[in-house]
């Protein structure tokens, strides 16, 4: 049976560079596993007030994590760290099922979750170093091999578009065959 994959961008902009880097990741999964988006554009900021009982945009996030058997995320770096909204899924993510019920695993625990970036010189290492250090607190399985950080090189960023070395590509592809072993 073929592998879910949810690919989760960090980025909200239309053109993102992350959503092309993950686009290329799907496209060198190929039919390898299913990969699906997470859509968390209604999903409000944490809030104890609102948790229970869960609404349908945080029910629906859960949901998507649940079914998936792997979590990709690509994410830029905000200020040497993650954006605040990806912050946010995963507070939710981290959150009980059922108020007060502290025993019962969360849909992110021990889910198998790899990393990868775009963005400046740094190739977004505090980001995911960060992310992982988040992630392995809450409980989510990161792969142990290599993460993909890309450095934007200036026509990138002149042209408003991912452009990828062949180096480049093939890190993200090494990343791709780790992680369809790592779910499997």
């Amino acid at each position: 049976m073929k592998k879910h994959i949810l690919f989760i961008i960090g980025s909200l902009r239309k053109e993102s560079f992350n959503l092309a880097l993950a686009r290329k990741a799907e496209e060198i999964i190929g039919n390898q596993a299913d990969i699906s988006y997470l859509d968390y554009g209604d999903v409000p900021l944490m809030n104890q007030d609102i948790e229970f009982p869960a609404l349908a945009a945080v029910a629906k996030l859960r949901n998507a994590v649940d079914k998936a058997d792997g979590i990709w995320v690509f994410t830029p770096e905000y200020n040497y760290s993650y954006p605040g909204h990806v912050k946010n899924i995963f507070d939710w993510l981290s959150r009980p099922l059922v108020a007060s019920d502290t025993k019962t695993p969360t849909v992110i625990k021990g889910k198998k979750t790899t990393l990868s970036g775009a963005g400046g010189a740094g190739q977004t290492a505090k980001c995911r170093e960060k992310l992982t250090e988040l992630l392995t607190f809450i409980g989510a399985e990161i792969m142990p091999t290599q993460q993909t950080g890309i450095a934007l090189s200036a026509e990138s960023w002149a042209k408003n578009k991912l452009i990828l070395t062949d180096e480049q590509i093939q890190r993200l592809r090494q990343q791709a065959e780790d992680f369809l072993r790592f779910i499997s």
